[in-house]
């Protein structure tokens, strides 16, 4: 613990505005990218899931293979979870600059920010394997694409009680401290840097990973419902009212998913 606050430069250090900005720029270009790649996909797919008519059925995919799936998730997540995920980026790379400073050994951020992206990643071919799951299952069970909407409902339901679940609070608290969790967890070094990018992507995918599975019901390229994530997500991990805010949007999910459940077209990719 020691170590790592004497690598910390003072706050107000010159030499550390320029990199700290360098940074938090790069990360907001990167984003500005995957919104951007993520509103093309979804103005020039022409066969949004579930639209169109009954007889197209279930479509969770979008009908996108492997690659493109992964490579869309991973532009998905550069837009919703670096704005989120900048204060610990910013501190990872504080500390190492820090010990450049000193002469030291230090680790480039990349090492931590790949580890943080590949946690991500694998969640999205979980997600994939989920999807086309869905997609198996309602071609060989017509009642799963007759009640999709109300699966999608109940799928709100468990979001909205998993924000108020103890294992949320956990993940949360540990996305909301960067100091914290770089004062507990630090490790030394290129593996040690991996290590931490992974153990805080965990935390991120503990803390958000349902906020992410409802885009299934939601539309997987449902541009609007992405935006609200990633405020939220944002607003959980970086703002003081954070806790309030998980508790608020627990509720607004539950009360929707309720309403999706009796009655199905409140769900935007109703199959009518």
């Amino acid at each position: 613990m020691t170590t790592v606050a004497r690598s910390v430069p003072s706050a107000g250090s010159s030499a550390l505005a320029r990199p700290r900005v360098a940074i938090l720029g790069g990360l907001l270009a990167l984003s500005a990218i995957g919104w951007g790649l993520v509103v093309w996909q979804s103005a020039n797919d022409s066969s949004m899931p579930m639209h169109g008519g009954e007889e197209m059925g279930l479509d969770v995919t979008m009908g996108m293979a492997a690659p493109l799936f992964l490579a869309m998730w991973v532009a998905m997540m550069v837009a919703m979870m670096f704005p989120a995920a900048a204060p610990m980026i910013l501190l990872f790379d504080r500390v190492e600059r820090g010990k450049r400073e000193r002469g030291r050994s230090y680790v480039p951020t990349a090492y931590f920010v790949g580890a943080y992206l590949a946690i991500w990643t694998a969640f999205g071919a979980v997600a994939f394997m989920l999807a086309v799951g869905i997609d198996r299952l309602a071609a060989d069970a017509d009642w799963i694409t007759s009640q999709w909407a109300r699966l999608g409902g109940l799928l709100l339901i468990a979001a909205g009680l998993y924000q108020l679940s103890p294992l949320k609070d956990v993940c949360l608290s540990k996305c909301q401290s960067p100091m914290s969790f770089l004062m507990t967890s630090w490790r030394d070094g290129k593996v040690g840097a991996i290590q931490m990018g992974l153990l805080h992507g965990a935390y991120c995918v503990g803390c958000c990973w349902l906020l992410f599975v409802i885009l299934l019901p939601l539309g997987v390229m449902n541009v609007a419902a992405m935006v609200v994530i990633a405020l939220l997500v944002f607003g959980e991990k970086c703002l003081p009212v954070g806790n309030r805010l998980a508790r608020a949007a627990a509720l607004v999910l539950v009360v929707y998913g309720f309403v999706v459940t009796l009655f199905p077209a409140a769900l935007p990719t109703t199959i009518t």
